[in-house]
Formats: C-alpha cells, sequence, structure tokens
C-alpha cells in the first residue's frame, strides 16, 4: 500500500507570516504536489502541529487548505495544537472514549496506530495513564499483526539538544508498553522538523523536515532551538508484507531534471 505522510504544518490565520514564511502557502503547494503525483496513494497522516497557536482561525485556515487535498486524511496532535478548538473544527475526527485524539486504521499492510502525545500549556509530549491504557489495551488487541505506530514527540533523544529536552517526557510508561512487542514494523513522528531515520530498540523509525519552517542540524546549541528554511518536505511511504520504505520529497525543488 501506498500513503502519505505529512508534519508541522503550523498553520497560522489568514494573513499573517511566520519566521518570514506563508505556512496556509506552503501547505497548499504541498497539497497541489500529492495531488499531482501521489493521487493514487490511500490516504494521509498529518502527525502534529498542525496550527501555531492553536486559534480558532487557525484551524479554519487548516480545514480550507485540507479541502482541496483528492485523498482521505487523518490528523494527530501536537504541542502546538488545541485540543478544543482542534474539535470544534473538524468534530468528525476519531477521538477514544477519554476525548484524546487517538485511533486506529485498518490498512491492507496492517493496523495503523495514532497516538495522542499533546500536553495542553507545554511544549513537550506527556502519554498519561489513561492514554497508555488506550495504546496497551490496541496493542494486545492486535496481537501478532504488523502494527505501524504514529505520534507527534518521540520518546527517545536524536541529538539535538533543546529538541531532546521537549520531546516526550515520563516516557517509562510508553517505554514499557512497547517493549518486547516484535511486530510495530515502523514509527513515524513529527516535531524534530529534520530528516532523521534509524532504529529505536530494534523498531524502525523516520521523521522529516515540516511543510513550514525548520530545525537547523546543530548538535551542539542547547537552550534554544535553531531555525532555518531549509526546504520543507513530506514523505511518500510503501509498505507491504516485507519491507518499509519511506521516500523523503522535496516538494518545492525546482532543479532540472533530466534522463540518466
Amino acid at each position: 500500500m501506498k500513503f502519505i505522510h505529512v508534519t508541522d504544518t503550523h498553520i497560522v490565520p489568514s494573513g499573517e507570516l511566520l519566521y518570514g514564511l506563508d505556512p496556509a502557502e506552503r501547505l497548499r503547494l504541498c497539497i497541489a504536489d500529492i495531488n499531482r503525483n501521489h493521487a493514487d496513494a490511500e490516504f494521509a497522516i498529518f502527525t502534529g502541529d498542525l496550527c501555531h497557536r492553536g486559534e480558532p482561525a487557525a484551524y479554519t485556515v487548516l480545514h480550507e487548505c485540507l479541502s482541496q487535498l483528492r485523498l482521505p486524511y487523518h490528523l494527530l496532535l501536537g504541542n502546538h495544537d488545541h485540543r478544543g478548538n482542534f474539535q470544534a473544527q473538524f468534530p468528525d475526527a476519531p477521538r477514544d472514549a477519554e476525548g484524546f485524539v487517538q485511533f486506529t486504521l485498518e490498512t491492507a499492510a496492517g493496523l495503523f496506530v495514532c497516538v495522542d502525545t499533546n500536553e495542553p500549556g507545554v511544549s513537550w509530549g506527556i502519554c498519561c495513564e489513561r492514554r497508555l491504557g488506550w495504546l496497551e489495551r490496541t496493542l494486545d488487541a492486535a496481537g501478532d499483526r504488523p502494527v505501524y505506530l504514529f505520534q507527534h514527540h518521540p520518546h527517545f533523544p536524536v541529538g539535538l539538544k533543546r529538541m531532546d529536552e521537549i520531546s516526550l517526557r515520563e516516557a517509562e510508561g510508553y517505554i514499557r508498553v512497547l517493549s518486547g512487542r516484535t511486530n510495530i514494523r515502523h514509527l513515524f513522528f513529527g516535531h524534530l522538523h529534520r530528516p532523521i531515520a534509524g532504529s529505536w530498540r530494534g523498531i524502525p523509525f523516520s521523521t522529516m523536515r515540516a511543510t513550514s519552517h525548520q530545525v537547523e542540524l546543530d548538535l551542539v546549541i542547547a537552550g534554544k532551538v535553531p531555525g532555518s528554511h531549509e526546504p520543507p518536505a513530506y514523505a511518500v511511504v510503501l509498505a507491504d508484507q516485507d519491507q518499509t520504505v519511506v521516500h523523503f520529497h522535496d516538494f518545492l525543488d525546482n532543479s532540472p531534471r533530466f534522463l540518466l
């Protein structure tokens, strides 16, 4: 199966700029590129920080942008999002019995499990006991089926000092729930605004640049987030029983094309 991974759109109300960029225009260009080149994908998943400050007006802009996407889409929350304002604009978005924006998707590749790590008022992520309970029950019910996990915050450090400080905190319970499960095929997340891939305790993971502003590759700066205007990206993911392939695409790149 083929699906699209997009992250960190950071939409602001109409007419505003963010770090000198128009996040809504960036998202519209991203969506146009997906429509043009990957309309055969089954759906797109957005892994949080949908809006930069979580205002109702920003979610209105986001909704208008997403109305142009020819694929079904699924939305997760990040630390910049406001759960109530999001749910007001997207009332049909799935949530669990506790009201958290977390859900599962049945796919040909396996079960997609989408986790809500948003904690109001802070930049780091939290997965409280209620959310952990949902996750553990969901993974237990999946048995040996292939599972693909989606969240906003990573639960491990990646070497970007300030970003590591605002990843998933109090992650011991999260790690406990994931430990020993050999059927998690891949972990997708956002938050870091960088193209990063690797493995955590044998589980492959990937994340990528935002559609808006980026985090500079700097492993020294501490206490502040080093930003940049590196090219935005989305990912095209091909998944089957044998492999998961993640293609990162810089959708604003207009360098010459030719046959080799």
